[in-house]
């Protein structure tokens, strides 16, 4: 079956975040999310049906044209759409380096196993109000990662505290900690984590910092 989905936007950029930054990625940026982030960067796709309907074989053609084997979906909340595995399947049954954000609240233990999850986990300072389902933690892999946007002291000791669990030990994803574009000196947060000696990659939102950090598209 052609299954439809709700889509916000489809582009071709660099990737801006991540262990994977700086590489060429087409990006499906799904419409409808379960959070409301007092931070959100992508508000436009945060209403479920304000988007456009597009088929898996539309999405499909329209990536097939930037001649780009690296694919990253994206939200408002890509796990919020029905039939997200046929879609994801399809591109790597084409040989894509297939990658999905999520917020960690929606299950992912049934995603297939070779898309790279990206795991962003809310920090307080985002106001959002479902916690992360601490099961996924279990179904990640060192191929995927997992990501907290801070914007405080509050959010980085709470992020602190989070990886320095039981759960997270046992974690071999990459560990990335992101200042909140204009909420704190970058340099703030790298103070912390060098003298708290935390294992974790500090990363900045490189398309924000090319190109206008409101333009769509990048």
């Amino acid at each position: 079956m052609d299954y439809s989905y709700n889509i916000a936007e489809i582009f071709y950029s660099i990737q801006g975040e991540g262990t994977r930054a700086g590489l060429p990625c087409v990006f499906v940026r799904f419409q409808g999310c379960n959070l409301r982030c007092t931070w959100c960067d992508t508000v436009f796709a945060q209403e479920r049906h304000s988007g456009k309907e597009m088929t898996a074989s539309q999405i499909i053609e329209q990536a097939k044209e930037y001649n780009c084997n690296f694919i990253e979906f994206t939200g408002g909340e890509p796990l919020l759409q029905k039939n997200i595995n046929y879609l994801l399947e399809h591109f790597l049954s084409l040989n894509f380096t297939v990658a999905i954000e999520t917020n960690g609240t929606l299950d992912i233990s049934k995603l297939p196993k070779d898309v790279i999850k990206i795991m962003d986990i809310k920090c307080p300072s985002s106001a959002a109000h479902i916690p992360y389902n601490n099961d996924n933690i279990a179904h990640l892999t060192k191929n995927d990662e997992i990501k907290f946007v801070i914007a405080n002291r509050t959010d980085y000791e709470w992020a602190k505290k989070n990886i320095s669990n039981i759960t997270f030990s046992e974690v071999k994803s990459e560990i990335l900690f992101s200042p909140a574009y204009s909420l704190i000196e970058p340099d703030k947060l790298v103070e912390w984590v060098l003298n708290d000696n935390l294992p974790i990659r500090f990363q900045l939102q490189l398309h924000k910092y090319i190109w206008d950090p409101e333009r769509q598209g990048v």
